[in-house]
Formats: structure tokens, C-alpha cells, sequence
């Protein structure tokens, strides 16, 4: 069987494994939830900077140099960012060879009219450590505003970048907020991956398909993903259903109503890259067709689901996506529109890798503890004894080999 592979087998530069990710069924989650429909996984994550946003970084850049308005070597790239978009941003510009100044909230302090341009090193409230490690890693500068900020007050790090902007020669924000590139990143690129996916596979008795997608669920941040996505979906299948998520806590569902604390309710959430406090000029709330709220307890408990039975390294907010998919699915409506039909292709986006959170107290707050993972009876190496000898055993038999004779690795 021949393979011709979609991307080359050399690669010029790690742009190209920008995207390309895999579409891989949910069976298991599936089965358990009493699905009928084929649930998908968009996994972002595989794409070489771990994240969706990979994408529209490279768009947005590419766009700009086209424009003129990027000049490699001169120009410098100055972006506010929940981290992900910063991560695209500076793979691009180290690839590319420009400057990048990030700007994101860090922990809370007394507010101040005027933030000194300088790298702030307090760690963020809900942006991760290992987000701004690996910023640091590509070589960004990163400066830090209250997390406590609004989006349009001077503290935010939306108006910082905009001052650095101008305090800076040659610096260009390229606003994932408001660029075109965003939503047209994932029109021409991700959408055209899931259209090739789901038309490339046949259907039979023991895995109907309806050859197209029928739904495609995703979460909303700046909103480009699902705008995108969704235009260019419905194009080839009019009867889409477009599934937005949005945290409790944020404003960017619709009808507004939806947005309206419950008792019990908080507006704060810790899921990151999703959500917001204003809305952004990229999303479409047209494209839409439903909107659903999730939780911080749905979002991370679903993700941990995600990790231990499917085996997919993903981040906070594909627990949102799916845990929201799951149970609009289960719903009359969603059951309705596809739950509960065989061949039914449900596509759920994963925007991240669990990379940027390695070390969040939500992902090890219930982890299992080693001797209860791995029971030192049951360790290869440990001859009846604790897990912690299996070493000296080891080295017994090292030992023992080389005076024998027999081969031993270096």
C-alpha cells in the first residue's frame, strides 16, 4: 500500500508542522456516555508550537509581510496574549527573525496608572508558569499587568502593548482580537482539514458515517476558531450546527441572559485561553448556532477524562469543550440533532497540550500516589522488595553479568 503524506518528509522550517493535526475518535468516552454519533477530536496540540493558535500567529505574521507592514530583521512583534498566541508569536518570529514583546496579566497588585515597561516576575494567577517558560525559551520578552485589569483600562495588557507599540521603533501589533488573519486562518487551513478528513473515510455498517460534519464544537476565546470554522463548514453543509463554549464567568455567550451569574456562581474561572470580559471584533455571533456554558469543575474534571481514558495530553479548556459537547449531546436538542444518530460526525476542537500545565494544582490535586500506581510487588525489578531497592537489584545483577562474562549495555 502506497502512502503519500499530506505534509513533506523534510521539512524547511518548523512552520510547516504548523497545523496538520490529527482528527481522532473519542470511542471510549463515546460508548461510556451512550453516544451514538462519531465523536471527533480536533487535537491541536500536535501542531509544533502545542496549540491551535499556532495557526493564526503564522497567518498573522505572513498576512502583515504581505501587507508590508512586517519587515524581517526591522520590524517588532508586539502582541497581548493569554499565552498560547505568544507561544505561536515567538516560534514565528524566531523562525522568522524578528523581535517579540508579549504583554499578559500576572498576580494581583495595588493597580497603577502607568506601569513601568520592565518585566514583571510575579507568577500569574491563571496564566501558566510553563507558558511563560516556554516564551522565555523562544526568546519573547514578556511584561506583566494585573490580573485584576480590565480589558479597556490602562493596567490591562491589552493597553500596555498598545504603549509599547508606541514607544517602540518599528512595533507592530498585529491585535489577534480584531485581525482577519484570525478567523481566516482556520477557514482556509482547519476547516479544510476537517472537510478532507471526514470525506476521506467510507462508511460501513460497523462505522457509519454521514461523510461530512454535522457538528463542530468549539471554545471561544478571541472567537476566530469557531467563526472560522463555521463559515467555512456551513459552506459545504448547510444544516452545520455550530457549538460555542464559554466559561461561567465570561460574556461572550449569547443570548446575553446566558452570561447572568447563578447563585452559587463566580466570575472568576481558572480555565485559561478561553473566554473573556469583552468581545471580541473576530467573533461572529451570527455563525453560531448554540451557545453553552461550562464550569471549572466540568472543564478539569472532563480533561482529566480526556488524559486517563483516551490518552490525550490536552489542556483545561478541551475538558471544557468537550465536557459542554457531551452533555449538549445527551440533551433532547442535541440528541436530537446528532447524539442520538449513527454516522452523525460531531468534531470537538482541543485547543492545547497539557505542556502549559504540568504543574496546575487542578491536574495534581487527586493525582494517585506512587505506591498506589505502582505497587512494589508488582515492579519488575524489585524481587519482593520496596519499589525504592529495585535499583540495588538491579545493580546486583549488573555486577554479576559483567563477572560472568555476558554482554551489559554501556
Amino acid at each position: 500500500m502506497s502512502y503519500t503524506p499530506e505534509v513533506p518528509v523534510i521539512h524547511d522550517s518548523v512552520l510547516s508542522l504548523i497545523g496538520h493535526t490529527p482528527l481522532v475518535r473519542l470511542d471510549r468516552i463515546a460508548r461510556e456516555e451512550g453516544l451514538e454519533c462519531n465523536l471527533l477530536a480536533k487535537v491541536e496540540g500536535f501542531s509544533a508550537g502545542g496549540s491551535v493558535k499556532d495557526r493564526i500567529a503564522l497567518r498573522m505574521v505572513e498576512e502583515a509581510e504581505r501587507e508590508g507592514r512586517l519587515i524581517p530583521g526591522q520590524s517588532v512583534l508586539v502582541e497581548p496574549t493569554s499565552g498560547n498566541t505568544g507561544i505561536g508569536l515567538a516560534l514565528v518570529a524566531a523562525v522568522k527573525g524578528y523581535r517579540c514583546i508579549i504583554t499578559m496579566v500576572r498576580s494581583s497588585c495595588p493597580l497603577r496608572s502607568s506601569p513601568p515597561l520592565t518585566s514583571f516576575r510575579l507568577q500569574p494567577e491563571k496564566m501558566s508558569r510553563e507558558k511563560e517558560n516556554t516564551l522565555k525559551a523562544l526568546g519573547a520578552e514578556i511584561y506583566r499587568t494585573p490580573t485584576e485589569a480590565a480589558w479597556d483600562s490602562p493596567e490591562s495588557h491589552i493597553s500596555l502593548a498598545k504603549r509599547l507599540v508606541e514607544s517602540t521603533p518599528g512595533a507592530v501589533m498585529l491585535d489577534q482580537y480584531n485581525n482577519p488573519a484570525n478567523p481566516d486562518a482556520h477557514y482556509h487551513h482547519t476547516a479544510s482539514e476537517l472537510l478532507a478528513a471526514v470525506s476521506s473515510v467510507s462508511s460501513t455498517p460497523s462505522r457509519p458515517s454521514s461523510g461530512k460534519v454535522d457538528v463542530v464544537v468549539a471554545g471561544a476565546g478571541t472567537g476566530g476558531t469557531l467563526s472560522g470554522l463555521s463559515k467555512r463548514l456551513r459552506e459545504a453543509n448547510p444544516a452545520l450546527v455550530s457549538v460555542g463554549v464559554d466559561p461561567v464567568g465570561s460574556v461572550l455567550a449569547r443570548p446575553e441572559e446566558l452570561n447572568v451569574l447563578k447563585e452559587g456562581e463566580s466570575a472568576v474561572y481558572k480555565v485559561e485561553g478561553t473566554g473573556y470580559d469583552f468581545v471580541p471584533g473576530v467573533l461572529s455571533h451570527a455563525s453560531v448556532t448554540h451557545w453553552l456554558k461550562s464550569s471549572d469543575a466540568l472543564s478539569f474534571t472532563t480533561c482529566k477524562r480526556l488524559i486517563r481514558t483516551e490518552g490525550l495530553l490536552v489542556g483545561g479548556s478541551s475538558g471544557a469543550a468537550v465536557g459542554a459537547a457531551i452533555e449538549w449531546l445527551k440533551s433532547a436538542e442535541g440528541w436530537e440533532a446528532a447524539g442520538g444518530k449513527k454516522g452523525a460526525n460531531v468534531v470537538v476542537v482541543l485547543p492545547d497540550s497539557i505542556r502549559n500545565y504540568i504543574t496546575s494544582t487542578w491536574l495534581n490535586d487527586d493525582a494517585p500516589p506512587l505506591s498506589a500506581a505502582s505497587p512494589a510487588a508488582a515492579h519488575p525489578l524489585s524481587n519482593g522488595h520496596k519499589v525504592e531497592n529495585a535499583q540495588e537489584d538491579l545493580g546486583d545483577v549488573d555486577v554479576k553479568a559483567r563477572q560472568s562474562g555476558l554482554a551489559t549495555p554501556p
